[in-house]
């Protein structure tokens, strides 16, 4: 039976140019932002808010998920669903009020687990790539929302589907997109313009399917790609998806944070389920690289369970430790400096960094706070209430100065630059 795909173009749209803008510096293309870092270059940003908030620009419903936006040239792009009509979901919105330039839908019979979306789309100036809940990878045409090609890794690559459906968000690169897939290989690179596999990483080891997304870094000299998996994190080879290297350490039922490059050598990983984090030393050697233990924290130390720790003036900051939800700051050797124990809890909300500030929401209840990113102690900027809750995990996107973030049932827009 042929899958039903439906698209339209808002008339919102008609006057636009016949190209798409390219991608702009303050654009926000993909998951944690333009360098994967979730580090905002904006400037001139608002450290205090009016007693009512930053301005709200607009507000529009979606259906229960985590699925966060990317931003581009004006644009958002954001996955959803559609509970009525069982349709899979991808809109482009402006991002000056929030009207709809185009919609894409699917019929896809989803049954809500820890709510159904989570994924956040790849976009540049032509394309849009974003997954399904089900792991099936689509291509739309970014000015018209028309797919051009699709990958299920379910049939071509044997994927298994994580528990709680994909979390998993496509990294964007000139010419490629790179996934992991489990099944037949752990990564590959996809050519963007048709889809066709460049390079496939073999798995041997049957490594599975997680909901990490992959991370870029350059580790003595050769560009690489970095993915975590519950047997631990590896690293493969950028030019022809070598398996480089790879750390034996047991992860729990789910890996949801992505590992990351902190300095020159040393990939630093953590996950959910009493975990714990692990630091890893990479060196060449022989040709290939070799990882050596740093530091193995128990659950009893640190660790995140759903977001990817920032790297910013030589420390960690991230949402997590033994007791949920607090917001810290850790040194490179893995030790506490300051935590938001005593004035507020994060839950798993999600956070971003720019400014020189760290935007914060909570899990929970929908505040949203704006915290300042030192190394010395939680200094509060501001704080206010801009969604309801509960479970306001989605990630956060910033471009222009407009903050995009989302609970259960909506989506909202705020101007955090003001005048």
């Amino acid at each position: 039976m042929p899958v039903r795909r439906k698209w339209y173009f808002g008339l919102c749209c008609c006057a636009a140019a016949s190209l798409l803008p390219a991608v702009q510096a303050a654009d926000w293309p993909q998951f944690r932002g333009p360098n994967r870092d979730a580090i905002s270059k904006e400037t001139g940003l608002l450290r205090k808010w009016p007693a009512g908030g930053p301005k709200v620009m607009w507000t529009v419903p979606v259906a229960q998920g985590y699925a966060g936006a990317a931003i581009v040239a004006g644009r958002v792009y954001h996955n959803d669903y559609d509970e009525a009509k069982n349709e899979w979901v991808v809109y482009c919105r402006s991002l000056t009020d929030g009207k709809v330039i185009w919609r894409y839908s699917e019929a896809r019979v989803v049954r809500p687990n820890h709510a159904i979306t989570r994924t956040v789309p790849s976009v540049d100036a032509r394309s849009v790539f974003t997954f399904d809940p089900k792991c099936t990878l689509h291509c739309l045409d970014a000015k018209t929302g028309k797919e051009r090609w699709r990958k299920d890794l379910v049939t071509e690559y044997k994927s298994k589907i994580p528990p709680w459906y994909n979390g998993q968000n496509p990294l964007i690169e000139a010419d490629r997109i790179i996934i992991a897939t489990g099944g037949d290989a752990i990564l590959v690179a996809l050519d963007k313009v048709t889809g066709k596999e460049i390079w496939r990483t073999a798995n041997p080891g049957g490594v599975l399917l997680s909901h990490a997304s992959v991370i870029p870094a350059v580790i003595g000299g050769v560009k690489q790609y970095l993915y975590g998996t519950l047997n631990g994190p590896l690293g493969v080879a950028a030019k022809d998806g070598q398996l480089l290297w790879q750390y034996p350490r047991k992860f729990n039922v789910v890996v949801a944070p992505s590992p990351i490059l902190v300095d020159a050598d040393r990939v630093f990983m953590t996950a959910s389920y009493d975990a714990g984090s692990l630091m890893v030393k990479v060196l060449p050697a022989g040709g290939k690289f070799q990882a050596k233990s740093v530091f193995d924290m128990t659950r009893n130390e640190w660790n995140s369970e759903v977001h990817t720790p920032i790297v910013y003036k030589g420390h960690m900051f991230a949402v997590g430790k033994k007791r949920r939800g607090l917001l810290t700051c850790l040194s490179m050797d893995g030790k506490e400096v300051w935590t938001s124990d005593g004035k507020t809890a994060f839950d798993l909300g999600s956070f971003l960094l720019a400014d020189g500030m760290l935007f914060v929401m909570e899990g929970r209840t929908g505040m949203l706070r704006l915290v300042e990113a030192n190394t010395t102690g939680y200094k509060e900027l501001a704080s206010a209430q801009v969604l309801g809750g509960p479970d306001v995990w989605g990630p956060l996107a910033l471009s222009d100065g407009k903050l995009v973030l989302r609970d259960l049932s909506k989506m909202v827009c705020l101007d955090v630059r003001g005048k």
